[in-house]
């Protein structure tokens, strides 16, 4: 008799092992004000459930596979780079000179072209 007793105990508490349903419910709209805390005509509030027992039923909630809406979103990802500026920086100035280097005689012979039609168009002035 006690042997059976003891397995229906048992039985009930395995199957009433995470009543995180009712947990739920009963604090979803302290959940739905934020993680922290919120805004109240000009005042700070925090929240009625403490962050240990909202994590709690967070825990539960997901071990038992199901979504847990409560989370606020995720923000973007810093894209700021590691190391000196000064390195990045000069790393480019090299491969833009590089690159300017190749367009260089093109560069002189336009320049000399411009400078000789100015002077030609200085003395033409000056007849």
């Amino acid at each position: 008799m006690a042997s059976k007793a003891v397995k229906t105990v048992a039985k009930a508490a395995t199957e009433y092992q995470y009543p995180w349903q009712e947990k739920l419910v009963k604090y979803r709209d302290e959940l739905a004000k934020g993680v922290w805390g919120y805004w109240e005509l000009g005042a700070w509030k925090p929240l009625g459930i403490s962050a240990r027992r909202r994590a709690r039923i967070r825990k539960e909630v997901l071990l038992a596979e199901q979504d847990w809406p409560y989370d606020p979103a995720r923000k973007e990802m810093r894209t700021k780079r590691k190391g000196h500026k000064v390195d990045r920086i000069a790393a480019e100035k090299r491969a833009n000179t590089a690159e300017l280097m190749k367009k260089m005689p093109q560069m002189l012979l336009d320049y000399k072209k411009r400078r000789w039609e100015k002077k030609m168009k200085d003395e033409e002035s000056k007849k």
